[in-house]
């Protein structure tokens, strides 16, 4: 048997100030600190141990990694890459999400957010915001980056990463520990229980909150549990 925890970062300042946030680097906020580092501690208090850690390049999901390896005493590899982001919002990127309510209407705003292949309105490829403008992607063919994404886009790029680097470890009886985000390990939750596109549209992840796989030889869910949780 394998374990594959899945962890989104702790609270960003832009979830605390209702911002679509996207691709856009923004820190923890002091909430989403203490929501990293009790992850760590409930992961140490159940006794988990790791082989290697995944994660994004953005560092809301960076510093919770590392505040949860650090609360667990442990150093593993980590590996860090752009197709575990966040689902790219296109233009609604830094937009307050009821002031964006207002203006486009609730329904058309719900749509955005929740359908599975609507993407939002994207990005002009000559603006600021581009990710090809960002350091972060510099060494990224510009074809590969996104000026906004549908759920079903980030799917397409999470899961062939996880099939070619992610797999080979739970094949092989490793422990692995993802901090991402929320739309990125929607996109894997999608793959994993085999859900339908109706069916992920109501799934919610928490922040902080680390939830677990057992997988059996051939990756096969044998229980799935938030850490800590009733049926932990």
């Amino acid at each position: 048997m394998s374990k594959l925890v899945l962890v989104r970062h702790g609270q960003s300042v832009w979830n605390l100030e209702n911002k679509f946030t996207g691709w856009t680097d923004v820190s923890l906020s002091s909430k989403g600190i203490e929501e990293a580092k009790n992850a760590g501690k409930l992961l140490k208090q159940k006794h988990y141990v790791f082989d290697i850690a995944f994660t994004s390049v953005l560092c809301r999901a960076n510093k919770t990694l590392e505040y949860i390896l650090e609360e667990m005493g442990l150093s593993i590899p980590v590996v860090k890459t752009y197709k575990l982001n966040e689902r790219h919002y296109g233009a609604l990127q830094g937009l307050n999400k009821k002031d964006t309510a207002i203006k486009y209407g609730e329904e058309q705003v719900h749509i955005w957010r929740r359908s599975y292949n609507v993407r939002p309105p994207l990005l002009s490829f000559d603006d600021p915001r581009a990710p090809k403008n960002d350091p972060l992607y510099k060494d990224i063919d510009e074809k590969d980056l996104p000026l906004g994404e549908s759920l079903e886009d980030t799917v397409h790029r999470v899961i062939p990463f996880y099939e070619k680097n992610i797999v080979p470890y739970l094949k092989d009886k490793k422990n692995v520990l993802l901090v991402a985000h929320g739309n990125s390990i929607r996109a894997l939750v999608k793959f994993l229980e085999n859900l339908n596109e109706v069916e992920i549209v109501d799934v919610e992840i928490p922040t902080g909150k680390p939830l677990c796989y057992e997988l059996d030889e051939n990756l096969q869910i044998l229980n799935k549990y938030y850490v800590g949780g009733e049926n932990d």
